[in-house]
């Protein structure tokens, strides 16, 4: 069978070169498109002495009339448009000569009579001293490149349709040599020829089942191929810090391996992100085992299972969306997981806009790849594929594991939570694997049945960390500076951990540095209310025409940003959408105007749904506009959003005393950063860069030592160690060190005893020791309790530290 079709082949190609062979009239030649690009991808490359020409397109050939030397016609080599695929029927690729019929011999008589015509035409050389080619030598060797192409493509096939071959389609190897986009277009469209002609010829020798199977393998390998490019295209560049706007960067020339390691399990975890930072920033050194992102589906040493779910969990913007990105380049260009033949992503921000929707699961899979939807797969679970879940902390869906009804047929159409649920749980495509990115506080929303294994995204080291700054800055001066100030500032150093707060650095410091201003931001309240004043400054330059001295502040649309921060923080809601934004009062054209602080993001994959998804850059910084509307809010309006009722304190007294508590009562400290915020614009120092954003300053001294005093008072109470160590912070920001003052006297006097130390003292020590510079490697607990009560106290110490004594 397989000499028997290479055979027919073979006349079949002979008799399109002797077409062309004859052609002397200059026409355009619109037969097999497949021909057609085996000419220009190899007869383009020779010149008359068989190398490419100098200077030209490689795209090209001029065939001349051998004895008109008035006018030389360039034969145009353009291959006709066809739909992609088109590989069901031969009839559109048939332009001036009929198909060939397979009977006795191999030509008629007209056809071999054609052979012995004189061959005039010639390829002109660069120069008119150019000497002409007799054709014969150059479709002689146009022939044999063609048929040992074609016999290259027949031998993949003949294994393509061997039952030896394992469930699924392998990967078309990638060519060592680097091509251009124009010669990929041509090898693609070279091996779309070979299959319609293969196609073709198999059922004119009534072999319609073979044609059927090969053409279905290779619709999916199309499919595969184009999936690639596009996944190329979409994720090659990254928008540092603003999503779509500014400069792009590209992705391998500026990616550093993110610190990954295994993550335990996916249980809640109810401290404040910025504490879970510095925890981590303290474990890196442990012998922990570390996880390339390309290789997260890799069992681990001793695991002998099969992973088919992971989930990936990292605090707001640590890098998971970044790592899922590099992960899916690096499948797009062939480096890693070619043993997966799709890979398909799923943005929870955009499966949100589909809530109320149904689909069948293919429905569902071709509305985010328009590939899949041309190709007509729908036989999924014969392919190895991979589903990428990015975001679990912004789904909006219920993902009710419990009700929700089973689903085992990718065609039933049903809501997209049920699709979800069921995907996960294995009832659906059992045999795909899973990828789902999440932050911390909603790692519980999958049941950890259904979970193979857990990472973790660490973020930066401290080596990492200049590193970045350095890559960021050409100025090596300038780096440095940049550098050693935030090393000044152990809160902004422990935030550096975080890619996105590196950016927020490098933006303000950068720009503070250069204008030579003397007062440097210490505090994040500094740091942020720096941020703010930049971004708002920038956006009048560009967008009002208003110099830099101007009055910088649009007060109505900070405090429209501000109200949203605030509803959408108590919310839990880190993305929003049109009507968040409209009931915040936000005009969505004036929202895309702060690109540095809200940013729109279009969903370009996305074609049913015109619906645009907006975020702040970071969660840090929707935290800071909450607390900026929570404090204007009071000081223009003297109105307490965070107390229903009115107290009998003062009333700037009260406000605080409230947000205290409201934090207090948060189980997830999703509040905690909030409230240093806040406190921190209590400041007098901080409010003078909101001028004009304010009526009034408002700072009175006697109200400044209440509120601290009420802090320290909320610490002596005992609360949770998470929550007394985030009181820590605060007092930090209003500039009140007298407890860390006092326990750290008793450490250099070495008159440290459990009997001394009361409640708010035990949290004072907690505190000290793990904002320490110094790394906590061996904690001996001997240096400061002896008691069960001491090591309970300890315990946030302990867990930081490598090894206890």
């Amino acid at each position: 069978m397989a000499v028997e079709t290479v055979t027919h082949i073979s006349l079949y190609i002979r008799s399109q070169i002797n077409v062309l062979r004859r052609r002397k009239d200059g026409q355009t030649l619109v037969g097999l498109g497949f021909l057609h690009t085996i000419i220009r991808g190899q007869c383009s490359k020779m010149s008359l002495s068989g190398k490419r020409e100098e200077g030209g397109p490689a795209s090209k050939i001029h065939l001349s009339e051998g004895h008109d030397t008035k006018a030389k016609r360039p034969i145009k080599q353009e291959r006709p448009a066809s739909p992609v695929p088109s590989c069901v029927s031969m009839k559109s690729d048939w332009s001036m000569e009929p198909p060939i019929v397979f009977r006795e011999g191999d030509f008629s008589t007209e056809q071999r009579n054609q052979q012995g015509r004189s061959e005039s035409e010639i390829l002109s050389g660069q120069s008119s001293q150019s000497h002409q080619t007799d054709l014969a030598s150059i479709f002689s060797l146009l022939e044999e490149k063609i048929m040992t192409f074609v016999k290259n493509e027949l031998k993949m096939f003949k294994r393509i349709l061997s039952p030896e071959l394992p469930e699924g389609f392998e990967s078309q190897k990638q060519d060592k040599e680097v091509v251009d986009t124009e010669d990929e277009k041509l090898e693609s469209s070279a091996r779309e020829g070979a299959l319609k002609i293969t196609l073709h010829i198999l059922r004119k020798m009534n072999q319609k089942e073979l044609a059927d199977t090969l053409e279905k393998y290779e619709l999916a390998v199309i499919c595969q191929r184009e999936l690639k490019s596009n996944l190329k295209k979409k994720f090659q560049c990254v928008f540092e810090g603003i999503a779509k706007q500014g400069n792009p960067t590209l992705l391998n020339k500026i990616y550093t391996e993110l610190y990954i390691t295994e993550g335990g399990t996916g249980e809640v975890n109810n401290e404040h992100e910025l504490r879970q930072i510095e925890t981590t920033t303290r474990k890196q050194a442990r012998p922990e085992t570390a996880i390339k992102c390309n290789d997260i589906f890799t069992p681990l040493t001793g695991q002998d299972k099969l992973i088919r779910t992971v989930l990936t969990k990292g605090v707001a913007g640590i890098g998971k969306t970044v790592s899922v990105q590099k992960f899916i380049l690096d499948w797009a260009e062939g480096k890693a997981n070619q043993d997966v033949q799709f890979v398909f992503s799923f943005p929870f921000r955009e499966l949100n806009l589909m809530k109320e929707d149904k689909h069948t699961f293919i429905e569902l899979l071709n509305h985010f790849s328009m590939e899949t939807k041309q190709s007509r797969i729908s036989n999924y679970d014969k392919y190895k594929v991979l589903f990428i879940f990015d975001g679990l902390d912004e789904c909006r869906l219920p993902l009710d594991f419990q009700k929700n009804k089973i689903c085992w047929d990718v065609t039933e159409s049903t809501s997209v939570d049920v699709l979800l649920t069921n995907l996960i749980k294995g009832n659906l495509l059992p045999s795909a694997l899973l990828w789902i990115t999440t932050r911390p506080a909603a790692a519980n929303k999958i049941p950890s049945g259904c979970v193979d294994q857990v990472t973790e995204v660490r973020g930066f080291n401290d080596p990492q960390k200049e590193e970045y700054f350095r890559k960021r800055f050409s100025d090596e001066d300038l780096a440095s500076r940049i550098i050693s100030h935030i090393k000044t500032s152990r809160s902004l150093h422990i935030m550096c951990h975080i890619p996105v707060f590196c950016w927020i650095s490098a933006t303000v410091l950068e720009h503070m540095l250069k204008h030579k201003r003397e007062e440097m931001p210490k505090t994040l309240t500094e740091m942020y209310t720096h941020l703010v004043v930049f971004h708002t400054k920038q956006k009048n330059e560009k967008y009002l025409g208003k110099e830099e001295t101007g009055p910088h502040w649009n007060k109505e649309s900070i405090l429209s940003l501000g109200k949203l921060a605030f509803q959408q923080l108590v919310k839990g809601n880190l993305i929003f959408y049109e009507g968040d934004l409209k009931e915040a009062g936000i005009d969505v054209n004036e929202a895309s105007v702060y690109s540095g602080l809200c940013t729109q993001l279009f969903k370009e994959e996305c074609v049913l749904y015109q619906d645009k998804v907006y975020c702040f850059v970071h969660l840090s910084i929707q935290e800071f506009l909450a607390a900026v509307y929570v404090f204007l809010s009071f000081i223009n309006n003297n109105e307490n959003l965070m107390a229903k009722s009115q107290t009998s304190d003062k009333p700037e007294v009260a406000v605080y005393k409230s947000a205290v508590d409201k934090a207090l009562q948060s189980e997830t400290g999703n509040l905690d950063l909030f409230l240093r915020f806040l406190l921190g614009l209590s400041l007098e120092s901080n409010q003078k860069y909101l001028r004009g954003l304010l009526t009034k300053t408002r700072s009175s001294s006697q109200s400044h030592v209440e509120t601290v005093e009420y802090i320290k008072e909320k610490i002596r109470e005992n609360p949770s160690q998470e929550r007394s160590i985030n009181l820590f912070h605060c007092l930090n920001e209003l500039n009140d060190h007298s407890l860390v003052e006092e326990i750290q006297s008793y450490l250099r006097s070495g008159s440290l005893s459990e009997e001394e130390l009361s409640p708010a003292q035990w949290s004072a020590l907690v505190f000290v020791l793990l904002t320490s510079e110094k790394e906590l490697d061996v904690f001996d607990l001997k240096k400061y309790s002896r008691s069960e009560e001491g090591l309970l106290r300890l315990l946030p110490v302990v867990k930081a530290s490598r090894a206890a004594l």
